[in-house]
């Protein structure tokens, strides 16, 4: 499928902007160094990057991190035996930061692609990351996928689900629609609020976020259907470091062998994914 030719808006972020300065001043300058060997990693630990804002899998609370990947970060430091040093970051940073080395670990949702698989490895896959649309609730004019003709989507800035808006535009165009304006954000918590403003008319994310938001705000968004086919999301390291993706992968099947796993994902997905694949080899 070639890809989409539709107009973009990207909004820039002042906290962004903000953020990742902090994070450039602060970072020891051995955290700049290439992806580390296991050997390595024992000596130093295990340099993990978490996203600051991605409900329900990491967020800050009362200025501690929480959520889904948070919880089993809390796991890995008595599993591993080195130590854990977490870096939370915004979203933009984190992918780029793995693949050259400054961090040795996205434990994070990154949702496994063909494009990112040419600089990344991935674990195991830890959730359903299948793309759906949400709306604003009381917006009558969408009640189906031919009902997004035309209209502006908001999604996050360099992810994924904005490489797979061709899959909605291929179901529009089955319909005789298009896609229209798709404004890009640098957080899904931006993209929810011009929504709820309705500055966009809808937007794409994965359905445990989508459900994760509905939850905390009934009355004001509503799931859609979903727009992508089959998606998984997994933590991520750089190119070819084995080693370290054995390593987590064996963490994870531990977790999932002891029940925590399920109980994590019942916690704070609402649900458990027991039929996960061990692998995933992604279309898009």
């Amino acid at each position: 499928m070639t890809k989409p030719s539709f107009p973009r808006l990207h909004v820039p972020s002042r906290r962004l902007a903000l953020a990742l300065l902090a994070a450039a001043l602060t970072l020891p300058a051995a955290f700049s160094a290439k992806a580390g060997s296991m050997d390595e990693i024992k000596k130093r630990g295990l340099i993990v990057a978490t996203e600051d804002d991605f409900r329900p899998f990491e967020f800050v609370k009362d200025g501690k991190p929480t959520g889904f990947d948070n919880e089993l970060i809390e796991d890995l430091r008595k599993y591993a035996p080195f130590e854990i040093k977490q870096q939370i970051l915004p979203w933009t940073g984190i992918l780029a930061g793995v693949s050259t080395g400054k961090y040795d670990v996205a434990i994070t949702a990154a949702i496994i692609t063909k494009e990112r698989k040419k600089s990344l490895d991935f674990t195991s896959p830890i959730a359903d990351a299948t793309h759906y649309y949400v709306k604003r609730k009381d917006d009558k004019s969408i009640n189906a996928i031919k009902d997004l003709s035309g209209k502006t989507v908001g999604v996050q800035a360099g992810s994924a689900l904005l490489g797979r808006l061709p899959e909605l535009q291929a179901m529009l165009e089955k319909e005789g629609g298009k896609l229209g304006k798709v404004v890009e954000y640098t957080s899904y918590p931006e993209a929810y609020q011009d929504l709820a403003l309705g500055r966009v008319d809808y937007v794409v994310n994965t359905i445990i976020n989508i459900k994760a938001l509905v939850a905390e705000k009934p009355n004001v968004f509503a799931v859609g259907q979903p727009v992508s086919g089959k998606s998984y999301p997994a933590w991520a390291v750089a190119k070819g470091n084995t080693e370290l993706v054995e390593f987590l992968n064996g963490f994870i099947a531990k977790e999932k062998e002891t029940g925590r796993f399920a109980e994590l994902q019942k916690k704070w997905f609402g649900e458990a994914f027991p039929d996960l694949p061990v692998t995933f080899e992604p279309e898009f």
